[in-house]
């Protein structure tokens, strides 16, 4: 009886010791698929940005020659011909426009293990600044629901962060009477933030679309943008160990909520 329960005791042991091993080789299997996804992620980015970078001086001087060509030739030249030219700047300019934007994605986080506790009212401050011209042209009322707390924060994302999403709620928000309120609720383990428009709102549908890179919902005659804002929000959000989404009815408004971690959080 004794020896058959030993032999039991032994199995199992063996059995224990080869589950360890195997849990031990699988984590070590997922540390390194983690490594080289990081490093990847890193080249990308640099990729990104390196690319981005070398295309700015070239579309620069396209745009500036046809400027000149336009200013210097245009009385030569008849309507059909001006209008190309007209086309061609306007198509430089949106595109030095949408690789400036690729540059601040591919910025985005690359100071990420440099955080700082920031009181997020200073920044909103900033922020109002920052888009004075913006808020004044267009006399949007922003209203602070609530006060905000000091985190631990990369300061120049989360400032990218709310200017972002304050122009957006600017931007497509009533043609009169714009608002936009901005709330902070403290919970467990994170902040939860809220940004409130009573703008032209999002279908259901598009809840998910918004936030994927180069996704716009209208034209560009309707509303300036390249699509890469919300990308980088979001991904300023989960740098901070948060997540963002929007709730929103279709000609009533829209809320965009996000999170930041209380805790510092370090992710490549």
């Amino acid at each position: 009886m004794t020896e058959a329960i030993l032999n039991d005791m032994t199995t199992l042991n063996n059995e224990l010791v080869n589950t360890q091993r195997k849990l031990a080789k699988q984590h070590a299997e997922i540390v390194e698929l983690n490594k080289r996804l990081n490093e990847v992620n890193t080249e990308l980015e640099q990729f990104t940005y390196v690319v981005s970078h070398d295309l700015k001086e070239p579309l620069r001087m396209i745009t500036g020659f046809m400027g000149l060509l336009k200013s210097k030739y245009g009385a030569e030249l008849d309507e059909k011909a001006l209008s190309y030219i007209s086309f061609a700047i306007d198509g430089g300019k949106r595109m030095q426009k949408m690789i400036s934007d690729l540059l601040e994605l591919s910025r985005t986080g690359r100071q990420n293990g440099v955080k700082e506790l920031v009181n997020l009212d200073d920044i909103l401050k900033d922020v109002q600044q920052n888009i004075f011209k913006l808020i004044e042209e267009t006399h949007a009322r922003i209203t602070i629901e609530s006060s905000l707390p000091v985190l631990a924060v990369s300061r120049g994302d989360i400032n990218r962060l709310f200017q972002n999403l304050l122009s957006n709620a600017i931007k497509f928000g009533p043609k009169e009477n714009k608002t936009v309120g901005i709330y902070a609720h403290e919970k467990d383990d994170s902040w939860q933030f809220a940004i409130r428009d009573n703008g032209i709102g999002i279908e259901e549908e598009n809840f998910e679309k918004i936030f994927e890179i180069f996704t716009r919902l209208h034209s560009k005659d309707a509303y300036e943008g390249t699509g890469i804002g919300l990308a980088v929000c979001k991904k300023i959000v989960e740098s901070h160990g948060g997540k963002i989404w929007v709730t929103s009815q279709k000609g009533k408004g829209s809320t965009f909520h996000f999170t930041l971690s209380k805790k510092p959080v370090n992710k490549v």
